[in-house]
């Protein structure tokens, strides 16, 4: 893996893709309403450069004003994708301050929309760029988990790599496209997607598996076809079509043609793969799709979207190991780096009690910033309890109040505190598909999840004394 570049490095690709499409395809006059946000000399640049975008997949560049990348994504047509960033309609204020910030955009042409999938992960690894970080959301970003020291390894996905020696392969913004291209790719380097038991199934007869559980193939040579899934999963495509001609060749000169016949069939598998779509234009931007900053600041009545907004829980087993949790979001995603965690200084089974404690000794941390929005894990008691810290400081705040219900499947019912403009508190149920519902809820159990996790580590240090 190659590391990060400084600023004045450039990947070969990316030189030459100034130079991508012919005259015959521009679209000389055709002009772009780009986001009032950019300047007049950033609006000619991207302009100009708008109009030899191809009509072809890869992976696209922003960079800012000093020429480093910010945010790497991936284009089944780059001409459609690319230039709906800077269309003037309406944005959510993530994709806004992103736009803010795009001097310059470069691209790199392939083949197919699985090569483009493939190297937006190898991008990002090598680049880092700080928008793919600020805005990642460990529910979809996805590792492909291949643990090669097993006798027989199954293929598997997860959010959280593990140092447990197995191969970890990413990380893939968008679970469900990188899940279309290994169901193809299944096809082509056959493998099992659970522990092997040694039973035959329906994918052993479908050819999904690579057999061995009725002879068909022996681990080594399973094994033999994961490395070259692996290959392909880490952007090695067109090594590995090199290396599939010349096993062919060689095999079918020493007169192996069984060997022959199955490099074979896996060089053609290969190269039918152009022909399958893995994902769609319609998949504009994973982080424009969720619009509830802009529904909370409707729903709370705020001067402007939440940009920062924390989250607090309280966790504890009757009032012993009591600790408090406060999570941070930033633009709508986890902002890990700002999380924060509190050993209360009283042990007491009082909820309300110990989530006042924990906001007065936050609110003492002025080198944090204050957020926008705090909500907390509880209802009106909970609320009213660090309602009157949180005016000192205009902060709003909300709870979610879910009646004893801690499963992923509880209501998002929220509490909001009586204000001037309405003397009386309100609780309102929102609908569970709804993107402000959706944002709560995720902001409220990873408050819960930190908590938990916080306390469960108390609680064994203690039981170690």
């Amino acid at each position: 893996m190659s590391e990060k570049p400084n600023n004045s490095e450039k990947p070969n690709s990316l030189e030459k893709s100034n130079n991508l499409g012919s005259s015959n395809n521009l679209e000389t006059s055709k002009t772009y309403d780009l986001d009032p946000s950019v300047t007049p000399a950033m609006r000619e640049k991207l302009l100009q450069k708008l109009k030899t975008l191809p009509a072809a997949p890869g992976v696209y560049f922003h960079k800012d004003a000093n020429d480093e990348i910010i945010y790497v994504g991936k284009a089944a047509v780059l001409k459609n994708r690319v230039r709906q960033y800077f269309h003037h309609t309406k944005k959510d204020p993530k994709t806004e301050a992103l736009v803010r910030e795009i001097a310059d955009t470069d691209w790199i042409v392939v083949d197919t929309e699985m090569d483009a999938l493939f190297l937006e992960s190898e991008m990002i690894k090598r680049y880092m760029p700080k928008w793919n970080i600020l805005l990642r959301d460990d529910k979809t970003v996805s590792y492909v988990r291949i643990d090669m020291k097993s006798e027989v390894p199954y293929v598997s996905f997860t959010r959280t790599p593990q140092d447990d020696k197995a191969t970890y392969v990413g990380p893939f913004y968008g679970k469900s496209a990188v899940e279309k291209a290994l169901r193809i790719l299944r096809k082509v380097f056959p493998y099992y997607d659970k522990p092997y038991d040694g039973k035959k199934t329906l994918n052993t007869d479908l050819g999904l598996t690579p057999g061995i559980e009725v002879g068909k193939s022996t681990p080594k040579e399973y094994k033999k076809n994961l490395r070259k899934l692996i290959l392909y999963l880490e952007g090695g495509r067109h090594k590995l079509l090199q290396e599939l001609e010349k096993q062919m060749f060689s095999a079918a000169k020493a007169e192996n043609f069984e060997e022959a016949a199955e490099a074979r069939k896996q060089l053609f598998g290969l190269k039918e793969l152009q022909k399958k779509i893995v994902f769609s234009d319609k998949e504009f931007l994973d982080i424009s799709s969720d619009h509830a900053l802009t529904d909370l600041q409707a729903m709370l009545r705020l001067p402007e979207p939440p940009k920062r907004i924390e989250g607090y829980d309280i966790s504890h087993q009757s009032g012993t190991n009591v600790v408090g949790s406060m999570v941070v979001f930033t633009n709508g995603a986890s902002d890990r780096s700002e999380y924060r965690k509190f050993k209360l200084r009283r042990q007491t089974n009082d909820d309300t009690a110990n989530l006042r404690e924990v906001l007065e000794r936050r609110l003492k941390h002025e080198e944090w910033p204050f957020p926008n929005l705090v909500i907390l894990d509880g209802g009106i008691g909970q609320v009213n309890a660090v309602k009157e810290l949180l005016d000192a400081h205009n902060i709003p705040v909300i709870g979610r109040d879910k009646s004893g219900d801690h499963t992923r499947n509880a209501a998002v019912r929220i509490i909001v505190p009586a204000t001037p403009e309405n003397p009386e508190p309100r609780a309102l149920l929102l609908a569970p598909d709804s993107h402000v519902a959706k944002l709560i809820a995720r902001i409220d159990d990873e408050a819960h999840r930190f908590a938990i996790t916080y306390h469960s580590l108390l609680k064994r240090k203690n039981m170690l004394k």
